[in-house]
């Protein structure tokens, strides 16, 4: 409200009131200070709210989907975000794969991002060395689709003309990883095409390595390679190496 604190010079809708009627996103909700939190969990469970000054509440009608990368029902055993939140909040949860588990979006988003870089910097489109596709193929992507996507850009930017090399990338990425002895792209096929390819014979490569060393046992394997039990099974029927 107008006069609540030092430069509120006018009455301003939050976000709560800006969302009336339809959704609000908050990413990141277990990084919200418990203080916070309490307030949050007011205007969920009541479907009321006052602003900052205000002496009177307004009703609002708001869809919350929240966000988290943190275990946020071991956080709220061990009292570090409010259980009464996680509860209100974990209608209808939605579990999304880490990007690792997924190497078969790779292609698809690295090519967004390539397309998307390169069309704000307003230069040519650009493609990457074979050297630098091996490197994002094995690479793990702890930070999944962010961390892919600032690498995106980091390599449109450094990237000199329309290749991309491996000096373009996060030094992270470049760190020794798997050896793996991939197939040269051929230059005559589409990137997606390209990536997809390489994408598919590295996870082949990686999951047979897992299985030998686990002995055949896949859930030892699964957790070699850093991924579900579900999702292995997946990718042997994918590839058809439940036989192999």
């Amino acid at each position: 409200e107008r006069g609540a604190f030092t430069g509120a010079i006018a009455a301003k809708k939050g976000l709560f009131e800006e969302a009336h009627g339809g959704s609000l996103f908050l990413d990141e909700v277990a990084e919200m200070a418990p203080g916070l939190q309490a307030k949050l969990l007011r205007v969920l469970q009541d479907g009321e709210l006052r602003r900052v000054g205000a002496t009177r509440t307004l009703r609002v009608d708001t869809r919350v989907i929240a966000a988290t990368n943190h275990d946020l029902a071991a956080e709220a055993r061990e009292g570090a975000f409010r259980q009464d939140l996680y509860y209100r909040l974990n209608v209808f949860p939605i579990f999304l794969a880490p990007l690792r588990e997924r190497a078969e979006d790779l292609p698809l988003l690295v090519d967004h991002f390539l397309q998307r870089f390169a069309r704000e910097g307003g230069g040519p489109p650009k493609r990457f060395s074979a050297e630098a596709l091996r490197a994002m193929v094995v690479y793990p992507w702890p930070g999944n689709v962010r961390e892919l996507e600032h690498a995106m850009e980091r390599a449109v930017l450094l990237g000199e003309g329309e290749m991309i090399g491996p000096g373009d990338l996060p030094p992270e990425i470049l760190e020794p990883q798997d050896e793996l002895t991939l197939p040269l792209p051929n230059p005559t096929v589409g990137f997606k095409e390209t990536m997809a390819r390489v994408t598919r014979d590295a996870e082949v490569k990686l999951i047979r390595r897992a299985l030998a060393q686990a002995g055949n046992n896949r859930t030892q394997a699964a957790r070699l390679l850093g991924i579900s039990r579900r999702a292995l099974l997946y990718k042997l029927n994918e590839y058809s190496l439940r036989r192999s």
